[in-house]
């Protein structure tokens, strides 16, 4: 198989490669799924209970999607040594189509969901294969606080995105035209922040020569048979991708509902959801940096335990809450403790993956966490719009009717949360270390 050093060398300037690539593709995740795009396409492109029904409906297309191809095309990229090469293909992909939301006015429900749908493939698929270099360019003793690094510098790229697009937006009075552009905006600034790690970040991996009469398919369909053999002797490894499977559908409902609740609970202009934002990625700067440092020190399992725990604190505090305010604070705390959840969860697959196989266990990683954004998305929006349904049977009004159905939708999202913590506990670190550093795989405690 094509491998890389158990402890591989790389570069201060590798490493900055590696950050900068956050630094732009948050700025599309804060900017399209957070802030703006989520926001204009619920409320301007299509409206009411059925947008965000529609909304989920993209995410989950997107997801499913990614979660079907990413083992395979995970594979080819571990056997061919072309992890860089299927990055700029999805990153092409993801800016592309992110510059093509410009044309989505509103009414235009079609084209508002394609051209979504396809960036997110593309935004999605990218994290496989840019999320399986860390282990190429961090040792073992380093990886945490590299991976947190990344999580902290990315959050800070969508703070300063979210900055420069705030101000025309706010002058204008989110002007739907300003609007669409500070989505060209955003695709040119991941774009550019894009750069370095194609032209800086050397790739560890070796290509290998095809056996006669294979082809790329064919080795990866026989790689990815192995692997999932292999799983079964990386005991820990399953437990965790499993307890990764359901909690992060309530990490990525939250990412993806957030700017909507924000827009139906308390009435939020754009300029004010991109000011929440805002907020939330400046904790999350703070809560990657720390949860790196406590990764490092404590474990990932301990450190995403804590996180985890925390982050249920904020969806229980929004179901109670009727306040603009507090929703500000609900988004610093939710802030701190998700980007823990997700940078921490990134540094646990480097540190249970064997080495030569980081594509394939990203990519698992990846089929776990897409398929989770596929039922979870989904689930928020029929359940918002079938509550918002029962509230206007009962005589509610139309506002209230929806904003009572996104608050009964939270009790999924919580019930997410709180099983994928429970399963997680099952989890042993020490044991998972172990079994990757023994041939055999799994050994017993």
């Amino acid at each position: 198989m094509s491998t890389a050093t158990s402890q591989p060398k790389a570069s201060r300037r590798e490493h900055w490669a590696w950050y900068l690539y956050d630094f732009g593709n948050s700025a599309y995740a804060a900017v399209v799924l957070l802030a703006v795009y989520s926001a204009y396409f619920q409320g301007s492109v299509v409206g009411g209970a059925e947008g965000s029904r529609l909304w989920g409906i993209a995410v989950g297309i997107a997801m499913l999607t990614v979660a079907v191809t990413a083992p395979l095309l995970g594979a080819i990229a571990d056997f061919s040594g072309a992890k860089k090469r299927f990055l700029l293909i999805y990153t092409a992909m993801a800016v592309v189509f992110c510059a093509l939301l410009f044309f989505v006015q509103e009414g235009d429900r079609f084209i508002g969901v394609l051209f979504f749908v396809l960036a997110e493939i593309g935004y999605r698929s990218a994290q496989v294969f840019y999320n399986s270099l860390l282990p190429e360019i961090a040792s073992q003793d380093e990886i945490a606080r590299i991976s947190g690094n990344g999580w902290a510098i990315g959050s800070l790229g969508g703070i300063l995105c979210l900055l420069i697009v705030l101000v025309p937006i706010v002058l204008t009075g989110s002007s739907a035209l300003v609007v669409r552009l500070s989505l060209v905006f955003t695709a040119v600034y991941f774009a550019v922040s894009s750069l370095p790690i194609f032209f800086w970040l050397r790739e560890r991996a070796e290509p290998q020569t095809l056996p006669e009469g294979e082809s790329y398919w064919t080795v990866a369909l026989k790689r990815l048979s192995r692997t999932v053999r292999a799983v079964r002797s990386f005991r820990e490894f399953l437990k965790f991708i499993i307890a990764f499977l359901v909690y992060n559908d309530g990490i990525l409902m939250v990412l993806d509902f957030g700017a909507i609740l924000g827009a139906v609970l308390y009435g939020m202009t754009q300029q004010d959801l991109i000011i929440f934002m805002i907020i939330v990625q400046v904790t999350s700067v703070v809560g990657a940096y720390l949860f790196g440092l406590l990764a490092e020190y404590f474990g990932g399992k301990r450190s995403l335990v804590i996180s985890l725990a925390l982050m249920i604190v904020p969806v229980v505090w929004l179901y109670f809450s009727h306040s603009r305010l507090q929703f500000y604070f609900i988004g610093g705390f939710a802030g701190f403790a998700l980007t823990g959840v997700q940078s921490v969860s990134r540094t646990v697959v480097g540190m249970f993956s064997p080495p030569g196989q980081s594509a394939e266990f990203y990519g698992f990683f990846a089929v776990a966490g897409r398929t989770s954004s596929f039922i979870g998305p989904t689930i928020f929006g029929l359940l918002a719009e079938w509550a918002t349904r029962q509230y206007r049977m009962q005589g509610q009004s139309v506002a209230l009717a929806e904003q009572s159905g996104h608050r009964v939708a939270l009790f999924s999202i919580i019930a997410f949360l709180v099983v994928g913590l429970v399963l997680l506990l099952l989890v042993n670190e020490k044991r998972a270390r172990a079994a990757v550093a023994s041939p055999a795989g799994d050994v017993s405690a």
